[in-house]
């Protein structure tokens, strides 16, 4: 099959040739196309196809395609206005949580992203659950709001210490992190989050008006001896955090830590959003129980998703909470979307209740070991100058600390220019950043790609520090 760089690249060529014809000509033949632009006849025909339906050529069955009319550049529209219309307040920055979801250009290795790869989705189970799914009677009809009976009761059991009631299903963790930070906050406020954290948490916070306290990582997580001074010169009433897998880190919170954020939680009445968004993303053993097991009087707000885990369309989470805290977390949630999709949450129940759920966990978790191992010994081997924060035990990100003259940005942007996509690790920081770091995904590329991928990275590298050492120009 085609790629869509091939498919775009033959509807710009067809598009020159409409612009520079005269009605009436006729485009050359679907073969000639196929030997010069190196696709498939199912390629030019759908480019045909687009081109007719848009009016620009005519196809005559057995005698070609002919041009409509010339193409016609399109007007360029005023939208001056809105610039008014906004106002003048600095606009919320979201581009580094957008750039996650770039895809690269054919033949650059991808060491960024934050989904698995194609060869690890159960795309034919899935499939066959969605089939199913659309065949069940009501499947289109409406849905509770707090989401299908038997997908809560299957997070309930996962989670622990929870039952179906505490739980609504959300579209994705995205959208219940969003619900639950609006919730539990007001404008003006604080809110506590990890530093290094999810850069889409800061722009979430950021959006609500919310003022942002950071509380260091290292390697074993959260730094919770500094959390009661930040509470009490914050009056924070929320803490952010993801214990397991941390993205970016890679780091799990320590028993004891997880211990005291608990004791924390409960000395400052405050509560403390779960985010545990890699939960079945675990490598060398099962994963340690959730905080939300261990939480019977409602401080934890928990987040499980199972797009990380299984594929990035299967858009749905769980948010889960007790108490007043949950009926507000409902009322967001119905001005946001009313309810998921039925057929998709019934996919979704079909999947993870059968047996392709197991087996695809233990698919994923050989793997994601295969590619953690390929990466790490290929930094070790050929970028030894990187220092990596902890080999992580899950999850799919690895945190580099890069040498202090490097900046990360334009690193990023020399590795990518090199054929190899990294991601920046500022603007993973809520606050400034503590040096130039990189997060490196090994989730979205087949282990033997992986060394490949490092080996252009350090030669980005070597370009990167001639450029950090040139005199600077007068």
């Amino acid at each position: 099959m085609d790629d869509d760089n091939s498919t775009r690249a033959l509807s710009r060529a067809l598009r020159g040739l409409v612009a520079s014809a005269t009605p009436g000509d006729r485009l050359p033949s679907v073969r000639s196309l196929q030997q010069q632009h190196g696709v498939s006849p199912l390629t030019v025909q759908a480019v045909v196809r687009e081109l007719s339906a848009e009016g620009l050529v005519t196809a005559r069955p057995g005698s070609g395609t002919f041009v409509a009319r010339a193409a016609q550049p399109a007007e360029l529209a005023d939208t001056s206005w809105q610039q008014a219309a906004l106002g003048g307040h600095s606009p919320l920055d979201v581009s580094s949580t957008l750039s996650l979801f770039a895809k690269p250009a054919a033949g650059v290795i991808r060491l960024a992203g934050g989904y698995l790869d194609d060869a690890l989705v159960p795309s034919a189970a899935l499939s066959a659950s969605m089939t199913r799914a659309v065949r069940r009677p009501g499947s289109w009809g409406r849905v509770p709001a707090e989401g299908r009976e038997s997908l809560r009761q299957w997070f309930a059991r996962e989670i622990g210490g929870v039952d179906a009631s505490n739980v609504m299903i959300t579209s994705g963790g995205q959208a219940a992190l969003s619900i639950a930070i609006r919730s539990l906050t007001r404008p003006g406020e604080s809110i506590v989050l990890e530093s290094p954290t999810y850069t889409g948490a800061i722009s979430i916070a950021r959006s609500y008006g919310l003022d942002v306290a950071p509380v260091p990582m290292d390697d074993r997580g959260m730094r919770t001896d500094l959390l009661p001074a930040i509470l009490e010169r914050s009056n924070a009433r929320v803490i952010l955090t993801q214990p397991l897998f941390a993205n970016p880190t890679g780091v799990t919170m320590a028993a004891e830590r997880r211990a005291e954020l608990m004791r924390i939680a409960e000395h400052y009445s405050v509560f403390v959003i779960e985010d545990d968004y890699a939960h079945d993303l675990a490598i060398e053993r099962p994963a340690p129980a959730s905080l939300a097991s261990a939480d019977p009087n409602g401080h934890v707000v928990h987040i499980r998703s199972l797009t990380k885990s299984a594929a990035a369309g299967l858009r749905v989470a769980a948010l889960v909470a007790k108490g007043a805290a949950y009926s507000r977390l409902r009322s967001a949630k119905a001005l946001e979307d009313f309810y998921v999709a039925g057929p998709l949450q019934d996919a979704a129940s079909d999947f993870v209740n059968s047996p392709a759920w197991a087996t695809h966990k233990r698919k994923v978790s050989a793997e994601l070991g295969v590619r953690r191992d390929a990466l790490v010994s290929s930094l070790a081997a050929k970028l030894p100058e990187l220092a990596v924060a902890v080999r992580p035990r899950g999850g799919m990100h690895l945190w580099a600390r890069l040498p202090d003259q490097v900046d990360d940005v334009a690193l990023a942007g020399l590795a990518l220019a090199d054929g190899v996509a990294v991601t920046a690790g500022r603007a993973w920081f809520p606050a400034e950043p503590d040096g130039p770091h990189l997060r490196l995904t090994f989730g979205e590329t087949s282990a033997d790609l992986i060394p490949e991928g490092v080996e252009r990275l350090a030669r980005a590298l070597d370009r990167a520090r001639a450029f950090a050492q040139a005199p600077p120009r007068v």
